[in-house]
């Protein structure tokens, strides 16, 4: 019965750590900014910093079930 809960919450971690880190690596690719008023470098790693700490929380609750 807890199961569902943890396969959505794990799925939806994984598909917006993955899809922040491919658009990360696209802005910086192009060398674009990945925010407004911050350095690249700074706001690059910290949006990197944040896809994988998401990528780990999917990893995380699907591994829970």
């Amino acid at each position: 019965m807890e199961s569902g809960p943890a396969i959505f919450a794990g799925a939806v971690f994984a598909l917006f750590g993955g899809a922040l880190l491919v658009w990360t690596g696209a802005r910086v690719r192009r060398g674009e900014p990945v925010a407004q008023g911050v350095g690249q470098v700074t706001s690059a790693a910290l949006a990197g910093l944040a896809a994988v700490a998401s990528l780990a929380l999917g990893a995380y609750c699907l591994t829970r079930l």
